[in-house]
């Protein structure tokens, strides 16, 4: 393989990206990340005010991005999808499955419809889309790269959270039967499990917390305190600090990786 210099290791003018769930938080900061490195961005959202948003963003500042409604629970609108980036785009290169939900919920309380919900959308999701994408790259004779996010509960347990850390203890054990499987069409098959960030999900959860519980706004903020202070590192993350991952992951930089899942939680897990 030809020598590439660091700059064109993380040239993506080049390449289609779709981010599932890319309107705002940590899929926002990928697409910023994924684009800013050139390449045209697809945001895949159900979320049709924040995506026609931060499309505008975006394209403002000379980006290549479009925007898509996609309910990612729906195989049909995740086809549609994968359709318009190539329509659009010509080829579709990366895949960020980054859409996902965590509602808290004692376990004795989740229901079947609830337990189902967090499935389809994590999980289900999360394969009928790479399922899509792989297809296409195969079609077209592209290596690609599917960027899967994951959680540090797919290692680590959270209280009142069983059916989401089920679903990204999934995505991981998939990550790696996917890399296994299709690494002979040279799609290379990652994960991202972030830790702690500070996003408007982890904000509108801990809202959920104090509504669903007894506990007050303080014994919240108190339950974040300690959970910070449990990061060798000192600080929750932010979104851009696993957008910086799955860029790295998306460039030819990480071409020889497959089947891994990078933990970005500020040392978190080894406390």
């Amino acid at each position: 393989m030809a020598f590439k210099t660091i700059a064109q290791l993380f040239d993506l003018r080049n390449e289609t990206a779709i981010v599932s769930g890319g309107s705002v938080g940590i899929g926002k900061s990928i697409v910023d990340r994924l684009s800013e490195a050139g390449a045209a961005v697809v945001i895949a959202d159900i979320d049709i005010e924040h995506g026609e948003q931060t499309k505008k963003e975006f394209v403002d500042k000379g980006r290549k991005v479009e925007f898509i409604s996609t309910d990612v629970s729906n195989p049909d609108d995740i086809e549609k999808a994968v359709d318009f980036s190539i329509q659009k785009y010509g080829s579709l290169d990366i895949l960020v499955n980054n859409a996902g939900i965590f509602p808290i919920t004692p376990a004795l309380d989740i229901t079947e419809s609830a337990w189902k919900r967090v499935m389809d959308i994590n999980l289900k999701g999360t394969f009928f889309f790479s399922q899509k994408a792989a297809n296409k790259m195969i079609e077209k004779g592209k290596s690609g790269k599917i960027i899967n996010i994951a959680s540090i509960d797919a290692f680590h347990p959270t209280g009142n959270l069983a059916h989401y850390d089920a679903s990204k203890g999934g995505v991981v054990m998939m990550t790696r039967s996917l890399a296994l499987e299709w690494g002979k069409y040279g799609i290379n098959v990652n994960a991202i499990a972030p830790g702690g960030i500070l996003t408007p999900g982890a904000t509108q959860s801990s809202a959920e917390m104090i509504k669903a519980s007894a506990m007050k706004a303080e014994q919240i903020t108190e339950v974040g305190k300690a959970f910070t202070a449990r990061i060798p590192l000192g600080h929750q993350g932010d979104p851009d600090e696993i957008a910086t991952v799955a860029l790295f992951l998306a460039s030819g930089a990480a071409r020889y990786i497959t089947g891994e899942t990078i933990i970005a939680d500020g040392g978190y897990l080894l406390s």
